[in-house]
């Protein structure tokens, strides 16, 4: 890797980092699309390895508004959810998978922008969790669907019950690739080039996680949410 594609990942992760410092995910759905571009050596793992130091970052700040009792039904759906993306991945280009992950992002928004409302249930939060682990480990976009279950939340429990639960799903999720042949020493080194990126958007979004929890957090989640969905459709289309 160039000086040049090392500064422009650590700024793709710095912005990255900060967005999911903000609202509680993020990370994935920015940098992924620009880091393929980059270097693809850096995308799921390096990125899915870096991120888990930011989520125990979030996860200490915001600990006072986990939620525990709902942690061990997201965290019980995301296990199926790395097995299946793992066999998967083996068999299915990732353009397809992720183009369909994209629509029913798109799908979720639009139902929750009309209205509809699905808060945090053991049920719902099995599901997220399977979908989340899915789509983290095939292609380290994994947040949507358990932030849309918390839309209405307020900024600290979603921040922090996402954050805990990333902590130990994404770890999966990076064990999983290993388990694949998809995670080994040089992805760790690249995890490291990321890492710089990691901590100051961390740092950066102390101030904005307060400006958003004035009343624009939930807009925030479904923006991003959107532009998450287009953003996988687009990179595996075009």
């Amino acid at each position: 890797m160039t000086l040049t594609e090392f500064l422009l990942a650590a700024g793709v992760v710095t912005i990255g980092a900060t967005l999911q410092g903000s609202i509680g995910f993020g990370l994935g759905m920015l940098s992924v699309p620009l880091l393929v571009l980059i270097d693809p050596r850096l995308v799921p793992g390096p990125l899915l390895c870096a991120s888990v130091g930011l989520t125990l970052l979030l996860t200490r700040r915001e600990w006072r508004g986990i939620q525990f009792g709902d942690l061990k039904w997201a965290l019980a759906g995301r296990v199926p959810g790395i097995a299946a993306a793992g066999v998967v991945l083996t068999v299915v280009p990732a353009d397809k998978i992720a183009i369909t992950f994209g629509i029913l992002v798109l799908l979720a928004v639009a139902l929750s922008a009309s209205g509809l409302h699905v808060g945090p249930s053991p049920k719902t939060l099995l599901g997220a969790g399977a979908l989340s682990g899915f789509m983290g480990t095939a292609v380290a976009i994994g947040g949507p669907p358990m932030a849309l279950l918390y839309q209405r939340q307020s900024g600290a429990r979603l921040r922090g019950t996402l954050s805990a639960f990333f902590v130990v799903g994404v770890a999966m999720s990076v064990v999983g690739l290993h388990l694949v042949g998809r995670f080994g020493w040089t992805e760790l080194r690249l995890a490291a080039v990321l890492f710089p990126g990691v901590l100051l958007g961390f740092f950066i979004s102390r101030r904005t996680a307060d400006v958003l929890d004035s009343g624009l957090l939930r807009s925030a989640v479904l923006l991003i949410s959107a532009v998450a969905g287009i953003a996988v459709i687009a990179v595996h289309v075009f």
